[in-house]
């Protein structure tokens, strides 16, 4: 377990932040610039001192104010910034190798080949970072922490300086990171799509304070979720299952009792997966459509009803298990009476459904 309670002042802003997160697994930092998510991992590293507080990680406190302040450089812990700050002057192996001198006497998270595996580092090994692209970059500085053999990985949004499509090449090797070593990893970022694929248990900061936390299943569904993203980001992430590829490399992934179509072409069968579907991008019927494909088509009932601004409705729907949000005008939810257990139809856009694929990294 990982548990947090943290007050700190700097000039007009105030942090006061506490939460307990469940460990190994990735605790994402979820909110927008200046909120207080870099203050709060760098209060964690022990390169800031909180006025008042605890940090315990799995049983031992690392701070406690007035009695307790373990040393940055004895907490073990990795840190990997947004600009990745390698060693100009040593090669991608150099710098592995001084991740990998500064350990502590802990068993090893992994070796030095297994961590060049993971993150498809074989090939640059000679370079220097001057000949590296920006993810490439940040993939050596994760493994240089990783040969650290941290207690806790921190991810000062390692993705914010590169790209989009640089972006998409290092989040599946994250996902590996994830999902095959159990260290326990706090990651910070302002970007959900990056928050919906990593994390297993996600807290919101809005100005220095805790909104929401708890799984990305539930916080994205959450009030204080739309009010960081906007209209357009009401919605839900739902789990589901890979049950086949095509020849086309579209998987068709079971959610509850129905199935959707995305495109994967490495996803496998029996691969848990994490979708997200935006409220404005589901068409909510009391009829089951006619001559629409069965994929895409998802049947449920009403479980619940917001109002979403003064001409708008955000409708929950149990689709067998998963939550699904759909936005209707004020004026056709009350023309389709869609009262708590009414039995509904929703249809989803191919084209928008979003999905996160675990391991989906190249070869």
């Amino acid at each position: 377990m990982l548990s947090i309670d943290l007050k700190m002042r700097r000039g007009a802003f105030a942090l006061d932040v506490a939460f307990d997160a469940p460990t190994p697994g990735v605790v994402a930092l979820f909110g927008a610039s200046g909120s207080g998510k870099s203050t709060l991992i760098d209060l964690c590293a022990g390169l800031l001192r909180p006025a008042a507080g605890r940090i315990e990680l799995d049983g031992e406190v690392l701070f406690d104010a007035g009695r307790i302040d373990i040393a940055p450089e004895r907490r073990a812990i990795g840190y990997v910034f947004q600009d990745a700050r390698l060693f100009p002057h040593r090669s991608v192996a150099g710098n592995l190798r001084y991740g990998e001198r500064r350990a502590r006497a802990r068993a090893a998270t992994a070796s030095f080949a297994e961590i060049v595996e993971l993150l498809g580092l074989g090939a640059l090994l000679d370079r220097r970072p001057h000949q590296l692209s920006g993810g490439e970059r940040q993939r050596v500085a994760i493994g240089r922490a990783l040969l650290s053999r941290p207690r806790l990985l921190l991810l000062d949004e390692p993705l914010a300086s590169i790209d989009r499509a640089r972006r998409q090449e290092v989040l599946p090797y994250l996902e590996r990171l994830r999902d095959r070593f159990r260290i326990p990893i706090v990651y910070v970022s302002h970007q959900f799509d990056e928050v919906m694929r990593l994390a297993t248990h996600v807290v919101l900061i809005d100005g220095g304070h805790v909104a929401a936390q708890g799984g990305v299943t539930d916080v994205s569904r959450d009030p204080a979720l739309r009010a960081l993203l906007g209209a357009d980001g009401a919605g839900a992430v739902v789990e589901g299952e890979v049950e086949s590829v095509d020849g086309a490399g579209v998987a068709s992934v079971r959610i509850g009792t129905g199935r959707i179509a995305l495109p994967a072409e490495r996803a496998r069968a029996g691969w848990r997966v994490r979708v997200q579907v935006r409220a404005s991008e589901v068409v909510l019927a009391t009829e089951a459509p006619r001559g629409v494909a069965q994929t895409n088509l998802l049947e449920g009932k009403v479980v619940g009803r917001a109002l979403d601004g003064p001409t708008s409705e955000l409708i929950e729907v149990d689709v067998g298990g998963p939550l699904l949000v759909a936005r209707v005008s004020a004026q056709r939810a009350a023309e389709l009476g869609l009262d708590l257990g009414r039995r509904v139809w929703l249809v989803l856009s191919a084209a928008h459904v979003r999905g996160g694929f675990p391991g989906d990294a190249p070869s």
